[in-house]
C-alpha cells in the first residue's frame, strides 16, 4: 500500500509569499518572513513534499522566481514540485534545471496537452502534477484556469478521463470555494473523479487544522493532502499535525529525524 502524504504549498507573488482566500490574494512576506517564521530545513520532517506556485497575476519575473525555487531545493530534502504560468517545454525545463524535481501544470491541460507529453517525453510522466482548479457558481461546479480567471468549458469528469490518458503523474484537485477558508476541503469533489482512476491524487483547498488532514486521508480516493496557509500551520503546525496523524496510524512516512539530520550536515 502507497503511502499517504502531507504537503505544503508556497504561493508566490513577485518576490512575495500570499495567503489566498478563494484565489484573492494577500501579501504576507517576503523570503526573510519566511525564513523567519518557517525553518525549512526541519519543516522537511513535518512533511513528505513541497509545492512552489508563481501566482503572479501581472508580468511574471521568471528568472526572479527561478532563484526562488533554488533556495528551497537546498533548504529542504523532501521532493519540490513547482509550477505557475508554465505555457512551453522550456518553462518546464527551466524549473527542473532550478532543481525542482516535478512541474506543475494547470491552463496547458486544457488548452495544449501536446506540451504536457513533450515535457513527459523530456522528464518522465512521473514529473508532472496536473493541478485543476473547480469552483462553485450556479450550483455547477466548473474548471477554472489562468489563476482561477477564465472559466472553460470542458467537464470536470472529461478533463479528469483526458488526464488519465496523458503521461502525468499525479492530480492537484483544488477547490477554488474553500481555498483559505480553513473549513475544510470540498470532499464533494472526489465524487467526480473515474473509477478505477490511474493517478494519485492531492487533495487541496480548505484545510485550516488536523482533523481536516485526517478526513481526508480516510478516503481511499485520496494519496495526499495540501495546505497553502501559512498563518493556520506557522511554527510547529505542521509537525504536530504529522505526529498527531502518525498517532492515529496514518500510513505515513517515519524518519529517523536525527540521522537525517546527521547525513544533511554531512552532504
Amino acid at each position: 500500500m502507497l503511502k499517504k502524504r502531507v504537503i505544503f504549498t508556497l504561493l508566490y507573488d513577485n518576490g512575495s509569499f500570499m495567503l489566498s482566500r478563494n484565489f484573492r490574494l494577500q501579501k504576507v512576506g517576503d523570503l526573510h518572513w519566511l525564513k523567519r517564521n518557517y525553518n525549512f530545513s526541519d519543516i522537511a520532517f513535518s512533511i513528505d513534499e513541497l509545492i512552489i506556485l508563481d501566482v503572479t497575476r501581472g508580468n511574471r519575473n521568471e528568472e526572479r522566481f527561478y532563484e526562488h525555487v533554488r533556495f528551497f531545493t537546498e533548504e529542504c530534502f523532501v521532493p519540490i514540485a513547482s509550477g505557475g504560468g508554465i505555457r512551453t517545454l522550456e518553462q518546464a525545463s527551466q524549473l527542473i534545471y532550478s532543481g525542482a524535481d516535478k512541474v506543475v501544470v494547470n491552463t496547458l491541460v486544457v488548452e495544449n496537452p501536446n506540451i504536457i507529453i513533450d515535457i513527459a517525453t523530456k522528464f518522465g510522466a512521473q514529473c508532472i502534477v496536473a493541478s485543476i482548479d473547480v469552483g462553485l457558481a450556479n450550483n455547477k461546479f466548473n474548471i477554472w484556469t489562468d489563476n482561477g480567471s477564465v472559466k472553460q468549458e470542458i467537464g470536470i469528469t472529461e478533463l479528469l478521463n483526458n488526464i488519465a490518458s496523458l503521461p502525468i503523474g499525479e492530480l492537484y484537485l483544488n477547490s477554488i470555494n474553500h481555498d483559505g477558508t480553513g473549513h475544510g476541503y470540498e470532499n464533494e469533489l472526489l465524487d467526480f473523479i473515474p473509477d478505477k482512476f490511474p493517478i494519485p491524487v492531492i487533495l487541496a483547498g480548505g484545510a485550516g487544522k488536523y482533523k481536516h488532514f485526517a478526513n481526508a486521508l480516510q478516503d481511499e480516493r485520496v494519496d495526499a493532502v495540501a495546505t497553502a496557509h501559512l498563518f493556520n500551520f506557522v511554527g510547529n503546525g505542521l509537525q504536530e499535525a504529522r505526529e498527531q496523524l502518525l498517532n492515529d496510524k496514518f500510513n505515513l512516512a517515519v524518519w529517523d529525524v536525527n540521522l537525517a539530520k546527521y547525513l544533511a550536515n554531512c552532504i
